[in-house]
């Protein structure tokens, strides 16, 4: 699938944003109904975030697998009509409309999903199919299931700390018993994720045949608590003692003085070079069996990533390593050709990571609320390339990501001086901001042009998907409301998307197009 050449526009929306009365977006019927929007208000991409499941803190950017899929996103109402839940099955109690309450989601909703799971088990017509799935997946599904049979014993996914140091270090006999005792566990957990992974692929067919592609999202590390460290902890650096000996981050810039520490372990990328890269190459093929395009996370990581000792207790005292990329990209892309991979490429780029991201092809990407950040001697443009008329096209550009504030939280929370500096850039009313900000993005050279969804029913802060570096009930919680998509702001998206030759033709006819009006 091509990610430049054509002009195009999509939206950002993560699944567990679209409206369901089970508490929670799902891969059922609204999925269904918002690509059909999609296609309706002309646009042709749907980005989502990871997909995998969540652990503390409930973010898509720190999963409990690179492989798997969050099983919450499962829909009752196609495991209804596949006949593996009872009309009874599905009364559900009154859930949140604006939020996702994980706790009382996941007491409520993955009871029901291993209750599908077991009647999958036992059910002829689903036994081949399953069976398939599992050998299909093997490489990381075992372990995945393996994994959470043994977090479903303690209580715990914090495996290096918690569990018994003969499940810590894989110890064959220890494993063997809890495969003996967990074993329905583990059968429930293989039931599940190939009860997402049949969602999931008919929802993707569906929306290739209507037109529109979707965007996956890779986090470039694995977290901590997940069962890729546990399984294949050779490949992060670690101790004498096989605890985690360097963990991720960002050093201190402007945004804070003791820099950013992440807490992800980092990866040995030496071993990862002697395996060929095999587990780089079946998580990216994973990932491209769920979604058609791939946006890579933190790609600067791929040239070079900040390393800091795992004890320490700020980001100060990392040091830059560097990263074998160039190598990488060249096994994935001899196993697995071309690959449609947007860079997220922001922050301080340095010319390794602009070369990686060139050498591939691969588009980057821009935010338009950048381009009215500051220099520090407090003139505007800081970020000059942010802004929308110089943009190049070989981007993704947008108004902003999950990462940002909503373009009207961020307009209303400018100073006098800056508000008017956006006014007036974008010829705009305070009331028209957040549309103008769009028409902006859309008429910009960018091949591609994304915008968040609450972007598009200019939403306020209270529907901020993310704040960074925090943890709280807020994040990743933002839910649509039925209907808010309305034929209005569907029939104002298309408008904009069809004056921009955002609607299937080329860049070149495109410019065709301008020079002969």
């Amino acid at each position: 699938m091509d990610i430049e050449g054509k002009r195009s526009a999509g939206i950002l929306m993560h699944i567990t944003s679209l409206p369901s009365r089970y508490g929670i977006g799902d891969l059922g019927p609204e999925a269904y109904q918002f690509a059909e929007d999609l296609k309706a208000a002309g646009a042709s991409l749907w980005q989502m975030l990871p997909l995998g499941p969540t652990g503390y803190g409930n973010s898509p950017y720190a999963q409990r697998s690179a492989f798997a899929g969050n099983e919450l996103l499962i829909s009752p109402e196609m495991l209804h009509i596949a006949g593996l839940l009872t009309k009874s099955d599905m009364d559900a109690p009154s859930f949140p409309a604006e939020r996702v309450d994980y706790g009382f989601v996941t007491r409520w909703k993955m009871p029901l999903l291993k209750r599908a799971a077991e009647r999958a088990l036992s059910s002829r017509q689903e036994r081949m199919a399953l069976e398939t799935f599992c050998e299909r997946e093997a490489y990381w599904l075992d372990d995945y299931a393996l994994f959470m049979a043994i977090y479903e014993k303690h209580g715990d996914a914090r495996w290096h700390t918690v569990w018994n140091e003969k499940e810590c270090r894989r110890d064959r006999k220890a494993l063997d018993s809890v495969r003996r005792d967990c074993g329905k566990t583990i059968g429930i957990y293989k039931a599940m994720q190939y009860l997402f992974d049949k969602e999931m692929t008919a929802l993707r067919e569906f929306t290739s045949s209507i037109g529109i592609s979707t965007i996956g999202d890779i986090p470039i590390f694995a977290a901590a608590d997940s069962s890729d460290t546990w399984s294949h902890i050779d490949l992060f650096k670690t101790d004498a003692s096989g605890r985690y000996s360097a963990v991720s981050g960002v050093p201190p810039d402007g945004f804070s003085s003791t820099g950013q520490l992440w807490g992800n372990p980092v990866y040995d990328w030496k071993r990862h070079e002697e395996t060929g890269f095999r587990w780089w190459i079946e998580r990216v093929k994973r990932c491209l069996e769920m979604t058609d395009i791939i946006r890579i996370d933190h790609f600067r990581g791929f040239a070079e990533y900040y390393e800091i000792k795992a004890d320490a207790k700020t980001a100060e005292h990392g040091i830059w390593k560097k990263s074998p990329g160039r190598k990488l990209f060249q096994a994935l892309n001899d196993e697995l050709g071309e690959l449609p991979i947007i860079a997220e490429d922001l922050g301080f780029m340095t010319p390794s990571v602009i070369r990686l991201r060139d050498s591939n092809g691969f588009p980057g990407m821009k935010i338009a609320q950048f381009g009215f950040t500051r220099r520090r001697d407090g003139s505007f443009n800081g970020y000059d390339d942010f802004l929308p008329h110089n943009y190049t096209r070989r981007f993704v550009a947008y108004t902003g990501t999950h990462d940002n504030d909503t373009t009207k939280g961020w307009f209303g929370k400018l100073s006098d001086e800056d508000r008017h500096m956006v006014r007036e850039y974008l010829s705009s009313s305070d009331e028209d901001i957040v549309w103008a900000m769009i028409r902006s993005v859309m008429l910009s050279n960018a091949d591609t042009a994304i915008f968040p969804m609450q972007d598009v029913l200019e939403l306020d802060s209270d529907a901020r998907m993310n704040f960074p570096s925090t943890c709280n009930d807020v994040n990743w919680s933002w839910r649509m409301r039925k209907g808010a998509f309305d034929d209005y702001r569907k029939g104002r998206f298309s408008h904009l998307a069809r004056i921009s030759g955002r609607t299937g033709i080329t860049a070149e006819e495109y410019d065709r197009m301008q020079e002969d009006e």
